[in-house]
């Protein structure tokens, strides 16, 4: 069975970084413009993991992270951003998000949080 993944963020050229930084395996990607989006195709059918920029218009990642985690308490998110403020990965870690990676991500990296995540 494919593991499902929400990829959030503005960009699509960003959203297209991260496909192709993915290990092999078997993916479906829903892709998210935005937070009220990725609400909604998560609202719609919960994900195993969602990715999710911080800077966003409209909604940003902060409040995504924070709705999601009300909607469903064990969301898997990861956080992927080009903010590297130590307030910014702390305000999100204690959000809830399992890791926070750096824009762009390095399929290695990728390959350590999906493990986590399916294990």
């Amino acid at each position: 069975m494919p593991f499902d993944i929400i990829i959030t963020d503005d960009s699509r050229v960003a959203r297209a970084m991260i496909k192709k930084a993915m290990p092999a395996g078997d993916y479906v990607f829903r892709e998210a413009g935005g937070g009220v989006e990725c609400l909604a195709l998560y609202k719609k059918k919960p994900a195993d993991a969602v990715f999710l920029d911080l800077t966003m218009p409209e909604m940003d990642g902060f409040e995504t992270l924070e709705r999601l985690r009300k909607m469903d308490p064990g969301a898997k998110v990861v956080v992927i951003t080009a903010d590297v403020q130590p307030g910014a990965r702390d305000r999100v870690t204690a959000l809830g998000a399992l890791s926070v990676l750096h824009k762009p991500p390095r399929p290695e990296d990728l390959e350590a949080v999906l493990k986590r995540i399916l294990a």
